[in-house]
């Protein structure tokens, strides 16, 4: 069962046309959301940053559309598809019509549910996607549907034999990965992009700062990374809502270690 406007429909049903906006020009939004022993983890992250990012789009917020209602929609969904431990996708769209001038900014929203499963690797080999790069611009920091940069690292991903790439931006920097932030640790120093650099404004992200700004231990920067300096690390790992935080084992000729990743995993456990 899929949750269309807070109906629940067959997901066998078509509910969409060829007018669709996300499907005409990306104009849509979306949460990858986790949800555990049927709680939604980090419920409120992931709700304002989803208002947020309508603001930006400048889409209609219904008055309707709080924080309880968000969550009630989630679990209702959750609950007709008879599972606990789950995987949602909550996306936002315009109403149909118009060109790339939209007939109105009211919303529609579909709220999809899959199985969670264990994905997190042991062995986990990187690399550099250099045929397009991602603008280092504000647009680019919010989850909306136009992701075809991703989508083509990840067949150039596969056909290499690789489990995920580094996306650069125009200046050559380090961005994020296909589906998530990316740190680097070297002795005691924690860093990753600024969202100046063009990376989504992660909630995995968000913890992590948070957890490693308070820890006397370990030294944080946001500050540009280039590909050489990801050589010359102790250790790397990605970021997101549902895997957590996966070690990266292989970048290129360098392998790293997964100690501090490691540690900082068993304190984010610690917060769902």
């Amino acid at each position: 069962m899929i949750n269309y406007n807070s109906e629940l429909i067959n997901n066998e049903k078509a509910i969409l046309n060829a007018n669709n906006r996300a499907f005409k020009y990306g104009d849509a939004l979306f949460e990858t959301i986790k949800i555990k022993r049927l709680k939604v983890v980090f419920l409120e992250d992931h709700y304002f940053r989803l208002m947020a990012s309508m603001r930006m789009l400048r889409m209609d917020i219904p008055m309707d559309f709080t924080l309880e209602y968000f969550e009630s929609e989630i679990l209702k969904t959750v609950s007709s598809n008879n599972l606990v431990d789950s995987r949602v996708r909550f996306t936002v769209f315009r109403k149909d019509g118009g060109l790339y001038t939209p007939l109105t900014n009211e919303i529609d929203f579909i709220v999809e549910v899959s199985e969670l499963k264990g994905i997190k690797k042991e062995s986990y080999i990187l690399d550099i996607f250099k045929d397009y790069f991602l603008f280092s611009g504000l647009l680019s920091t919010l989850k909306t549907t136009n992701k075809l940069t991703n989508v083509l690292a990840s067949i150039f991903a596969k056909e290499n034999k690789l489990d995920n790439c580094i996306l650069l931006n125009e200046k050559k920097y380090v961005v994020e990965a296909i589906n998530g932030n990316i740190f680097l640790v070297k002795d005691n120093i924690i860093k990753t992009p600024p969202l100046s650099e063009g990376c989504v404004k992660g909630i995995l992200r968000k913890k992590i700062i948070e957890l490693v700004s308070k820890d006397d231990k370990y030294t944080f920067e946001e500050s540009p990374i280039s590909p050489f300096e990801l050589q010359k690390a102790d250790e790397v790992f990605i970021t997101n809502a549902i895997v957590g935080i996966q070690a990266v084992t292989k970048y290129r000729k360098t392998n790293f270690k997964s100690i501090i990743s490691n540690e900082i995993a068993e304190k984010l456990e610690n917060l769902v």
